[in-house]
């Protein structure tokens, strides 16, 4: 697949993409209401034994001081507490993932968040995928969320009831993008889905926020020039919620930044993700070799102990 050249700086490396192709998991899939745990592993602490396996076993956080490990696509954190199932401007969504953990840092910007968005006229977020108790990498879907600093919000508004278990799992979210992946929905596209946005993108904590390309484009019909705009990156897939990216807190000294993103809105910088290569990608000749799975070795030192840590 063709790359658009660099001066693009809305268009992904190959490997940022990698860490945000949607896989399974996502907003639309449905959870379980009785969940059964993963049997356990036969050789736990083989070098070999993938990450995701081990991390994903984890059902609770450790104690102690929050303390973030590596990148977001390659790290753990310690001391990670999980957003309430409910809160007055919020409802979890896919409890059954046991994803909706994170550092304090995030847990608070979610509920800030959850308050200020009400003041645009939203009603109630809609919160998806965080990361786990402990971080890592998930068995299925994200690459990112690795590091208690993401998480996905539905762009479904949150209905006038505590929904049940089994809506919160079988529900699925709604896909703002039209059929043909051109431009947003109109029948359920918003003017408060851009406040939402523009609201969160704001927040300094805020690094960047990545939604479909259809979605960018809407924005940039109604916001083009703001400044706040650099920061809504346009990527693979995300027509059901949009993902947001915390910067690393100042007081985590282990945690690797991604650095701030480029200025300029970005709309100018679209023609690649409406382009027939990408809309319409041809099967490679040769299927690619799966790539080996992550395993510990790939991870800083730190995350050994946060997974053996009581």
């Amino acid at each position: 697949m063709p790359m658009p050249r660099l001066a693009s700086s809305f268009a992904p490396s190959l490997a940022l993409a990698a860490l945000l192709l949607p896989a399974t998991a996502q907003a639309q899939d449905r959870g379980s209401v009785a969940p059964r745990p993963l049997p356990p592993l036969e050789h736990p602490d083989a070098p070999s034994t993938p990450a995701k396996a081990l991390f994903g076993r984890v059902t609770k956080a450790t104690a102690g001081p929050a303390h973030i490990y590596g990148f977001y696509a390659k790290g753990c954190f310690a001391g990670g507490e999980a957003l309430p199932l409910d809160g007055s401007n919020w409802q979890v969504m896919r409890p059954s993932r046991n994803r909706m953990w994170g550092t304090p840092h995030l847990v608070d910007f979610v509920e800030r968040l959850s308050q200020k968005a009400a003041r645009v006229g939203w009603p109630g977020l809609l919160v998806g995928d965080m990361a786990q108790p402990r971080g890592g990498p998930m068995i299925t879907g994200h690459a990112s969320h690795q590091i208690g600093i993401d998480a996905d919000v539905w762009l479904t508004p949150m209905p006038d009831h505590r929904m049940s278990r089994a809506e919160r799992e079988e529900t699925s979210a709604t896909d703002m993008v039209r059929p043909d992946r051109l431009d947003i929905d109109p029948r359920v596209w918003t003017p408060t889905h851009l406040q939402l946005i523009k609201l969160t993108a704001e927040q300094p904590e805020v690094e960047r926020i990545f939604v479909n390309a259809a979605i960018k484009k809407a924005l940039c019909r109604d916001a083009a020039g703001s400044r706040w705009m650099s920061k809504v990156r346009p990527m693979y897939g995300h027509n059901y919620h949009y993902h947001i990216r915390l910067a690393c807190p100042a007081d985590q000294e282990d945690c690797q930044p991604q650095g701030a993103p480029s200025s300029g809105d970005g709309c100018e910088d679209l023609g690649y993700w409406f382009s027939d290569a990408v809309l319409h990608p041809k099967p490679p000749k040769v299927p690619p070799k799966p790539k080996p799975a992550m395993t510990m070795a790939a991870l800083p030192n730190a995350c050994r102990a946060v997974l053996k840590a009581p």
